[in-house]
């Protein structure tokens, strides 16, 4: 049976941290009234006070008066505790990436709120259908992945469930619309459109690093073409101890060659900006990323640890490699129809990930260069470097018939 979408007016947000006091931002600013949940009542409090300042500073920049920072943080309220939500017509929950904790909230939430509310993970990777799974209202739940900083993106991922309700998802991309998002509906597979092609791009540039290049000359590379920042700076702005910390907790991944560097990093305090060093370093107060040869060397010393031959690699093959890493997966996720068109991909990474504008994204970017050709660059790569550079089948398929993404 077909309802109608439902009306969002009135939403909580689950969370106080970065994210959530941008999306709290996010909906006050589109004129829903929120109710906000931390179970650390100071750190609730410190967040309503960072989200008044941050009016105050738009109203002292110019970009909105006085009477409209006044409505739009009239709209928000500290509850304290879910009961005090159950009226909700739509949570959002943003709390830090643990699927444990995610399914015991959405348990709780289930058995609170009334039967028509949506329930919304702001996961960037975890499996929506786990968390759905602990619910009796798998229809009633979908992934709103923000980017960070939320008030300020303009990307929306809405991330569809297996059994997601056609009207749940419509009144996402409605409330998208609102907020000022370019919502892109993505399906669910882990790190979805964005973060899962954001992995493959960055394992390819750390295997680099591993086999002669360093971080100043991939991020060079990449910026070079036009992307905002390379993936060493961005991991830099971002934290580099976050992954680190991460694989510590659940155990994965810690011993692969391509996160030693990052390990070693960390093990140094070097956590990236906000420590003043990491793949590069920062003087007191600036966020200006300053070439390291201490980084350079350390990088050698694990490399050649590890029994690398090093060799020079130039900007050339970090574009090629970075790049077509970008593609082959977009074309993977196009295939299994996790995107519903790579027109959608595009709109994530130029919206997202910092791609640059005048290329109009890695699909469009594919299809100017000849799929044919790529096609040809891809089976090279994997006679050169091992299988896991296997063309996409769509990408075979498409490149035999002479066509582009854009035109399947």
């Amino acid at each position: 049976m077909s309802q109608t979408a439902v009306d969002i007016q009135h939403a909580a947000v689950i969370g106080a941290g970065t994210m959530g006091r941008g999306i709290v931002m996010c909906l006050a600013n589109a004129g829903v009234r929120v109710q906000w949940v931390d179970n650390n009542p100071q750190m609730l409090e410190q967040a309503l006070l960072a989200v008044a300042e941050t009016y105050a500073h738009n109203v002292r920049q110019g970009r909105i008066e006085q009477a409209e920072a006044d409505a739009r943080i009239a709209r928000v309220s500290a509850a304290a505790d879910y009961p005090a939500i159950r009226e909700v017509d739509l949570v959002i929950e943003a709390v830090y990436e643990n699927l444990e904790l995610k399914q015991q909230i959405f348990r709780q939430l289930d058995a609170l709120l009334k039967p028509e509310a949506i329930l919304a993970s702001n996961t960037s990777a975890l499996d929506i259908d786990a968390i759905a799974a602990v619910t009796q209202r798998p229809q009633q739940v979908l992934g709103l992945h923000f980017f960070s900083p939320a008030h300020i993106m303009k990307l929306l991922e809405v991330v569809r469930g297996a059994r997601t309700a056609p009207e749940v998802l419509e009144a996402a991309l409605a409330l998208g619309r609102r907020m000022g998002k370019v919502s892109v509906v993505a399906g669910n597979c882990f790190g979805f459109i964005g973060n899962r092609m954001l992995n493959t791009y960055v394992l390819e540039a750390r295997k680099m690093l591993l086999e002669g290049a360093f971080p100043y000359q991939v991020d060079a590379a990449l910026q070079g073409f036009g992307f905002a920042m390379g993936p060493f700076r961005m991991y830099d702005v971002v934290g580099i101890d976050l992954g680190w910390r991460a694989r510590q907790l659940d155990g994965v991944g810690q011993d692969q060659p391509e996160v030693q560097v990052d390990n070693r990093l960390c093990e140094l305090g070097r956590f990236g900006q906000k420590s003043g060093n990491g793949y590069y370093h920062y003087e007191p107060g600036s966020r200006q990323a300053e070439h390291d040869l201490e980084v350079d060397a350390l990088v050698q010393q694990v490399s050649e640890g590890l029994g690398y031959q090093r060799r020079p690699i130039g900007p050339e093959e970090i574009l090629e490699r970075c790049l077509l890493a970008l593609v082959n997966e977009g074309a993977k996720i196009l295939e299994e129809g996790i995107a519903e068109s790579a027109h959608d991909i595009d709109l994530v990474y130029l919206n997202g990930y910092g791609f640059p504008k005048d290329q109009g994204g890695p699909m469009s970017w594919a299809d100017r260069q000849g799929l044919a050709a790529v096609h040809q660059r891809l089976l090279r790569l994997e006679a050169e470097l091992g299988e896991h550079w296997q063309p996409a089948r769509l990408l075979t398929e498409l490149a035999q018939a002479g066509k582009g993404f854009a035109e399947r």
